[in-house]
């Protein structure tokens, strides 16, 4: 019986988060392994940094597929060809579909460069959010981790860490300032998740 869980990872860009992830999986603060990284975007980064760190990579576009339950079905073929079992989102900007989120339910967990509720929902994503931050005059932004659900940016929150805003800051200054955070909080979510899973496959 394995004492480390097998984690997927959603990318559609760069991909810092998945190497966050990849990172803190490798040095064991994470009880995990990053088995398979799934991108809706054949030249996204996130994919280099996989096939860098020997990892499985998918490209799964449901334009290629004869219809919509077709390309869930081959991904969910290839999650469990794997024995995922926990999906990490990392700036996938693509809605999970209801198949794999049903039979991953409570083991999606996505992270989101702003403070939910107020700043999600569809199109709010990488800038966008820090602009309507700005814009908003807030004094604070945040990162939120939360579980997926059918809804975007709706699922069950796990953990808010705020970042000061500054009165002169451009949404790319906030963003920086914001990625930081990311990088150290979602490790830190994943492993209290992996920990869990682990401790319930054990049970």
């Amino acid at each position: 019986m394995s004492n480390r869980a097998r984690i997927a990872v959603f990318v559609s860009g760069g991909g810092s988060n998945l190497q966050s992830i990849i990172d803190n999986c490798a040095d064991g603060t994470i009880p995990g392994e990053v088995v398979l990284v799934v991108s809706n975007k054949k030249k996204a980064f996130g994919l280099e940094r996989a096939a860098k760190a020997g990892i499985d990579t998918l490209v799964h576009k449901r334009k290629k597929f004869p219809n919509g339950n077709a390309a869930d079905e081959f991904l969910l073929f290839e999650l469990k060809k794997r024995d995922v079992d926990l999906i990490a989102l990392a700036g996938y900007l693509k809605m999970v579909a209801p198949k794999i989120i049903e039979e991953f339910r409570g083991r999606i967990v996505n992270i989101h460069p702003g403070i939910l509720p107020e700043y999600g929902g569809k199109g709010m994503h990488g800038l966008n959010v820090h602009r309507a931050v700005i814009k908003a005059k807030a004094t604070e932004s945040g990162v939120t981790i939360h579980l997926v659900d059918e809804i975007y940016d709706h699922g069950e929150i796990l953990a808010i860490e705020k970042v000061p805003v500054m009165p002169e800051d451009l949404p790319e200054e906030l963003a920086s300032r914001v990625l930081k955070v990311e990088h150290s909080l979602y490790p830190r979510v994943i492993k209290k998740l992996a920990e869990q899973l682990i401790k319930d496959r054990k049970q």
